[in-house]
């Protein structure tokens, strides 16, 4: 390997950069975590993530990767035969998909084609003529596609029909980026992680629960130990953990919740909004393609940008980190070599932004790929006019 001199850009869709204030956090010596101040460090935390996730209901954190947590909210629902409700928004909610066929649960799983999210009025029409369905689950920013789906819609097209069926929501890419409201929008059970809006490294599963999801846990037939949330539950009630816990990821945590409520959640989904607008802007003006096919549903947590066919998206990411030793996303599932995906979650702001799009340009212009100039120029202005 040959030395790059500066800093490396990690502009993958998660796990995002890690600010130097958590890094210091997960630094500090461990301590007992069955002493007195981890189950105060404990208690700060859990009351903090209720904040985020906007609820006053439980929230459970597991040594583990947001498919641990996937695993766990279906567990914890659901019993063998269950009749689930599932859409192909991408990668990540077809792999959700494949988790819950292995745990035996029946898997009505709606068709799509990678580019737009979960439609309302689908979700309606599929519970107005099965009562049977246990759960509708869906992926609320699909993180390899740049998709977002209508969260508040689809549960006002569940509450349409007066249907029964417990609502569960991946957030783990969008939970402190995208505008998300738990307990407003009747989520059931939502699915998160630590390395994207929490802005730690991987590690961290989290569920934050409706009364309405404990309820249906007393009746779940699904086998669990590791992932049941009644040990947690009771565990958390004095400050502890039923096993041992992730303890410098939660010093890490309790620094994260406390940079979130600094700046503000508002605030932070505006940023968002606007880094992933100027994103927009510069993609549009390079000639390149969205691959999110309708505005309402941009993500402002990573865009995917498609490439001109015949061009491969694998090729230029590996250029651009030889060049310019800047890592960009890849192309998953279906998507594979055909689009690259820019994150601008996290710890990240205009300047920032500015150097991974001007990355990107140069990268464009020497793979040979076809693309018109001033992609970098348009997102500057649009940046330096959204601050008047």
């Amino acid at each position: 390997m040959v030395f790059q001199s500066g800093r490396h850009f990690l502009q993958i869709p998660g796990p995002t950069n890690v600010p130097d204030r958590i890094l210091r956090a997960i630094s500090r010596p461990t301590i007992d975590h069955r002493g007195p101040e981890f189950a105060r460090m404990t208690r700060e935390v859990l009351e903090g993530l209720q904040k985020v996730f906007k609820t006053s209901g439980k929230i459970v954190i597991y040594p583990s990767s947001g498919t641990g947590a996937w695993e766990a909210s279906l567990v914890n629902t659901l019993s063998p035969g269950d009749k689930v409700l599932m859409f192909e928004t991408g990668h990540f909610a077809t792999m959700w998909r494949n988790l819950a066929v292995r745990l035996g649960l029946q898997v009505d799983f709606v068709p799509g084609d990678w580019r737009c999210g979960v439609d309302p009025r689908l979700v309606e029409a599929k519970l107005a003529e099965d009562r049977t369905i246990k759960a509708v689950v869906m992926v609320h920013n699909e993180t390899s596609t740049g998709v977002v789906s209508r969260v508040g819609e689809v549960r006002r097209a569940i509450d349409r029909v007066g249907h029964p069926a417990l609502f569960l929501v991946d957030t783990v890419s969008s939970l402190a980026l995208t505008d998300y409201r738990h307990d407003e929008w009747g989520v059931d059970v939502a699915v998160s992680s630590s390395q994207k809006g929490l802005m730690l490294p991987p590690g961290l599963g989290i569920n934050a629960l409706s009364e309405k999801a404990l309820g249906a846990s007393k009746s779940a037939r699904l086998p669990k130990s590791y992932w049941d949330w009644e040990a947690m539950i009771s565990a958390n009630q004095t400050g502890f953990f039923p096993y041992t816990p992730a303890t410098n990821l939660l010093f890490g945590l309790k620094e994260s919740i406390q940079m979130i409520l600094e700046e503000g959640l508002e605030r932070i989904f505006a940023r968002h909004n606007r880094l992933g607008e100027a994103t927009r802007w510069a993609v549009r003006a390079w000639g390149l393609e969205i691959n999110c096919s309708n505005p309402e549903e941009y993500s402002n947590s990573v865009t995917a940008v498609r490439m001109p066919l015949g061009h491969d998206a694998d090729a230029l990411r590996q250029l651009i980190l030889e060049k310019f030793n800047m890592a960009l996303g890849n192309g998953l599932g279906k998507l594979q070599g055909k689009v690259f995906r820019i994150g601008h979650m996290g710890d990240f702001n205009e300047l920032m932004l500015a150097g991974t799009l001007s990355g990107v340009e140069m990268g464009l212009a020497l793979a040979g790929v076809p693309f018109k100039k001033g992609g970098v120029l348009a997102a500057l202005d649009y940046l330096a006019n959204s601050q008047k």
